[in-house]
């Protein structure tokens, strides 16, 4: 099968590619990944991906907003990454192909009633997290199909360094959409790094981190604070810890769901059993008090630590999640 995947994140992008061209798809991407062989500045060269110098032209031509019909004709699925708009301007040139949008966690009210139309006419719908029906005026989906890591390149957590760690954009600047003033209020005086572009303004900050680096910090790091990045489910960064196995003490309900919105999509809370796979609270005292455990227990962390990998391959293994992907795209 031909697929034309149009991105708008390049993480996503390279994990869901590398997946379809494992199963055998021939895959061409509107994205970092429209060469492949030079991968993008936060993850590797995809080697396995066809290199199409015609096809790369016409990315560098025309916008994934105005797709060129040679981009589309000879392909047999059209992967869409959330952005409505991708749909409504390029729907009459593709709508005689299979359209398949691909939910990231981002929509919203009026994502759901803009794409509405396009339902009605056949737009496929993959969903990326069950709590997504509580949005309001939801649409309905076709499949429910999470995102995924691999066991076998995530994991091997040690907890060395008696530090705590998050990893998040602009995380002061965004401080509502990433409980910046929480973080900072939980984390007073304990040892933390803040990693990730955008912080310098913050006093946490580390920097920035290459691929590799990330996943030594995820390693060595004694746990990850998560607070969130509202209105998401969940990040591809906390399946990157969970996945690791470094111990998570994350926002629940009531902090990780939007205060000025009325859907209730964060997931959280009902991924981790709290006390056994990580911690999950609300309250700053409860959570710096188990970030505090974290540090100090050494027996503790490592049965959490065992516990939450257990479940993360269970619920996003790279393994499970192909097999999703194979019989959805087989029917």
């Amino acid at each position: 099968m031909r697929i034309l995947y149009l991105s708008v994140h390049d993480v996503l992008e390279y994990d869901e590619l590398k997946l379809f061209t494992e199963l055998g798809h021939e895959c061409f991407s509107h994205g970092a990944y429209a060469r492949p062989h030079l991968g993008s500045s936060y993850r590797h060269p995809l080697h396995e991906m066809p290199i199409d110098p015609d096809f790369a032209d016409l990315v560098d031509r025309y916008s994934k907003y105005n797709l060129h019909p040679e981009m589309i004709e000879d392909k047999d699925v059209i992967i869409v990454m959330h952005d409505p708009s991708i749909i409504t301007k390029n729907w009459e040139k593709m709508k005689h192909k299979r359209v398949i949008w691909r939910s990231i966690g981002q929509s919203s009210p009026e994502v759901e009633r803009k794409l509405r139309p396009y339902r009605e006419q056949g737009m496929e719908i993959v969903r990326y997290s069950p709590r997504e029906s509580q949005i309001p005026e939801y649409i309905g989906e076709d499949a429910m199909i999470r995102f995924y890591k691999d066991p076998d390149e995530y994991g091997g957590w040690e907890g060395s360094k008696n530090q705590i760690m998050t990893i998040s954009q602009c995380m002061k600047k965004n401080w509502i959409g990433s409980n910046y003033n929480l973080f900072h209020i939980a984390c007073r005086g304990l040892p933390v790094k803040l990693f990730g572009p955008g912080n310098e303004d913050a006093p946490e900050s580390g920097g920035m981190l290459t691929y590799e680096q990330m996943k030594q910090e995820l390693r060595e790091n004694r746990s990850f604070f998560y607070t969130g990045t509202r209105i998401t489910s969940y990040t591809l960064g906390f399946i990157e810890a969970f996945m690791t196995g470094i111990p998570i003490v994350s926002v629940s309900e009531f902090q990780g769901n939007h205060p000025l919105l009325k859907q209730r999509t964060f997931e959280v809370h009902e991924i981790i059993e709290n006390g056994k796979e990580g911690f999950v609270f609300d309250s700053v005292l409860e959570l710096r008090d188990s970030l505090n455990q974290l540090l100090y227990n050494d027996q503790l962390a490592k049965e959490i630590s065992k516990n939450a990998r257990a479940k993360a391959i269970q619920i996003f293994g790279k393994q499970k999640i192909k097999e999703q992907w194979k019989e959805y795209l087989s029917n």
